[in-house]
């Protein structure tokens, strides 16, 4: 029997004839989106369910869903998809991630064109049958200092186009190699530098807990006077209070906004403050990109349900049923170590060099690279995936190896993860338990057994006496909890490492009184995911 697939929100003509093409029957029935009930009283007869944003995938809906195999989203964003439940139910979650890069990429030039040139206010001046010539007086784009903040996809789109504008483009991403930013024609600076040298700025980010608020009051204080700012990226990651008292000031000279702190923006500090573009999350909202996002998931969901191939898949690695019996507590495994190795290296990435030993090594490696490499972009960039992990990687010039080898040691198997910076080689090692837990085994060379926690407190530290007394002494102060430590040394008076496993996180200031004692070389809180 053919694979049925349901249309729940408005796609395209041409894919819905993909999936005609391919064999698979197709409903195409839009207004399902927004009636949740109808919705759950028909899931039940589809393999396959494409969306956009108007339908929410939520657990009762997933009950009703007996044949369900994959949900497409025609788009990045999966927000109306419970992802945790749906892995649950073994319904895999796809998304389309680069469909829409050249659309908002675009879309902050043409800001950056607006605010520069006041063509909005321009515009309805004249419109009101104004003359206001003298009154709207621009930039020029040629020769001036764009600062672009995130040099990924978009980032590095917005870099090409300024350049062939002519501008001077400075860029600050900590994960952007010397070697990919001479490629890209620009120069990688520290994020001061560009504050102070930008005529313009525009963010490329995603809002995690590091680039949340950016450009708080402290750093638009020390941008350039004059600067114009442009935000298509993410709401958050400008202090908009500070902002606005900025332009008001007129230290800054103006600013483009297509994302806000809250949304929909009905309201909003910047809004009505004279050179000031404001629109309303446009960012993807052109005919070419929301083709591509839909014929991009009409053929991932073919692929799937057809062949069983996996493509931007948010919840499961590239790989058969059969195989995924066997590797799934190394596929975590491996994603536990990427993870631990990302969140401690904050230098640009050179290489990722991953070594499989005993058991492991005859496995699924492209599965297990790609969960490794997933698990260490994450800390930049937690949209990535499994599948479109080591397509980041490359295009910011990570060069990736893989080792295999036949047992050496006291394992059946360990996975090693290298991580190579300008600076330093940072390693960690993890193996599989006979209960299907993954284990950290060594880190930086030394012996450990340590089980993952959802929240770890990581330190390096000289061997030294009171270590664990001080680390407990002032998390005790603060009512943090310790449920339990892991320990390890290289020699007795050399390297020491300690790892706390706490019932939450303790606040930065905390993390300040323990490094302020002067005992330890590294202290880092890791977040792990619970599941």
């Amino acid at each position: 029997m053919a694979p049925k697939v349901l249309i729940s929100d408005k796609l395209s003509d041409a894919a819905i004839q993909i999936f005609k093409d391919r064999g698979i029957e197709v409903d195409f029935r839009p207004e399902l989106g927004k009636d949740k009930d109808a919705l759950a009283a028909v899931i039940g007869d589809y393999d396959g369910l494409a969306i956009r944003s108007a339908t929410k995938v939520t657990p009762s809906l997933l009950e009703k869903a007996t044949r369900l195999k994959v949900v497409g989203r025609a788009g990045i964003g999966t927000d109306n998809v419970d992802k945790e439940a749906a892995s649950k139910k073994g319904v895999i979650v796809m998304n389309t991630p680069f469909g829409n890069m050249i659309t908002t990429a675009e879309h902050a030039i043409a800001l950056m064109f607006a605010v520069a040139r006041q063509i909005p206010e321009a515009s309805a001046s004249t419109h009101a049958g104004k003359w206001e010539k003298s009154k709207f007086m621009g930039v020029e784009l040629t020769g001036k200092t764009l600062g672009v903040i995130g040099a990924g996809n978009i980032g590095g789109i917005v870099c090409d186009r300024a350049r062939g504008l002519k501008m001077k483009v400075i860029a600050f991403d900590p994960f952007l190699s010397e070697e990919k930013a001479d490629k890209m024609g620009v120069e990688k600076v520290e994020l001061d530098e560009l504050l102070s040298r930008a005529d313009f700025i525009t963010l490329h980010v995603p809002l995690t807990d590091g680039t949340r608020n950016i450009l708080s009051r402290e750093n638009l204080a020390k941008t350039k006077k004059g600067v114009r700012i442009i935000n298509c990226a993410r709401g958050g990651l400008v202090d908009e209070e500070a902002l606005a008292d900025l332009l008001k000031s007129g230290h800054v000279a103006g600013a483009a906004f297509d994302v806000f702190a809250v949304e929909p923006a009905t309201e909003n500090v910047l809004f009505n403050l004279p050179n000031v573009v404001c629109t309303p999350h446009l960012g993807a909202s052109t005919s070419e990109a929301q083709e591509n996002v839909a014929l991009q998931v009409a053929e991932q969901m073919s692929n799937y349900l057809l062949d069983g191939a996996v493509e931007n898949a948010l919840n499961l690695p590239s790989m058969t049923a059969e195989e995924a019996k066997v590797m799934g507590p190394w596929v975590k495994l491996a994603g536990n170590l990427g993870s631990f190795i990302g969140q401690l290296t904050d230098e640009p990435i050179k290489a990722i060099n991953i070594l499989y030993d005993g058991v492991v090594s005859q496995m699924n490696l492209a599965a297990l690279n790609c969960s490794v490499v997933a698990g260490i972009m994450k800390k930049s960039n937690p949209d990535v995936n499994m599948v479109s992990a080591p397509v980041v990687a490359k295009e910011r010039g990570i060069q990736i190896s893989t080792t295999n080898q036949d047992k050496s040691g006291a394992f059946e198997g360990y996975v090693k993860v290298t991580v190579v910076t300008d600076k330093r080689e940072r390693s960690i090692a993890g193996t599989v338990f006979s209960d299907g837990k993954p284990r950290f085994i060594q880190i930086k060379g030394i012996n450990i057994d340590a089980e993952v926690g959802e929240h770890m407190l990581y330190t390096t530290n000289e061997d030294v006496p009171g270590i664990i007394g001080t680390l407990g002494g002032v998390l005790g102060k603060h009512g943090v909890n310790i449920a339990n430590f892991t320990l390890g040394r290289a020699k007795a008076g050399g390297e020491a490492i300690a790892i706390l496993y706490l019932d939450e996180q303790p606040a930065l200031s905390i993390l300040s009184e323990l490094e302020a004692t002067g005992l330890f070389q590294q202290i880092k809180p890791l977040e792990f995911d619970a599941a």
